[in-house]
């Protein structure tokens, strides 16, 4: 069972409602937003495999030339996080495109771009951690909104099946520009700074990092 976002949902006469925006997801959830503190400034960073950095060598001017949403995933974004579940050897599971309907009258139902579980098993979502929503049109800005519903889909997912982590970590990411976001409870915090791909040992480390409660990370 998957726990993404469909942006719109109608009943009745009422007009359909989306979670294209930040606004429209914190007033639909309640939520407080935090944008004031660089969240990730003291994680360590991790240096990515040769074979890594060498795909995002070749493949990061051919994605930007390219320059579609499909290119930027399939060249920059899945090598990223397909290098994370490396990183942790192989016992977390990566999902792409995942389908899933964890409340209809919510919304919360549709697709996700990518997810990372805490879970290694890949025939179905369990325990997702952390949420990566691609931005639309190159801006980061627009895509908010659709990772912070897709992250309470997955937040509600693992209450309803006992799962005990706190805290649900997601990312809006053009490839080349990552946002990473954080959601504990009601409150959001979005990362005051952006990391770009160049940064990609900041980058692997932050996505790694909420595995430690899971104990898949060597200290």
């Amino acid at each position: 069972m998957s726990y993404c976002l469909n942006p719109f949902i109608s009943g009745g006469n009422t007009r359909p409602q989306d979670f294209t925006t930040l606004t429209k997801v914190r007033e639909a959830f309640g939520l407080t937003v935090e944008e004031s503190i660089d969240l990730f400034t003291a994680t360590p960073e991790i240096l990515p495999i040769y074979y890594l950095q060498t795909t995002l060598n070749e493949n990061v001017f051919l994605a930007t030339a390219i320059n579609t949403e499909k290119a930027r995933g399939e060249l920059i974004i899945a090598p990223v996080l397909l290098d994370v579940r490396r990183i942790l050897n192989f016992q977390i599971a990566f999902f792409s495109g995942s389908e899933s309907n964890v409340d209809l009258q919510a919304g919360l139902s549709g697709y996700c771009d990518h997810t990372l579980t805490a879970s290694k098993e890949s025939s179905e979502i369990r325990t997702p951690v952390v949420i990566l929503a691609e931005a639309k049109n190159e801006s980061i800005k627009s895509g908010l909104g659709q990772c912070i519903a897709e992250m309470v889909a997955a937040q509600l997912f693992n209450q309803r099946n006992g799962e005990a982590n706190e805290s649900i970590y997601g990312a809006v990411t053009t490839g080349t520009d990552w946002k990473f976001i954080k959601l504990v409870d009601k409150t959001v915090w979005i990362d005051k700074r952006d990391y770009f791909i160049n940064e990609v040992s900041q980058i692997l480390g932050i996505l790694t990092m909420p595995f430690k409660a899971f104990h898949l990370m060597e200290e």
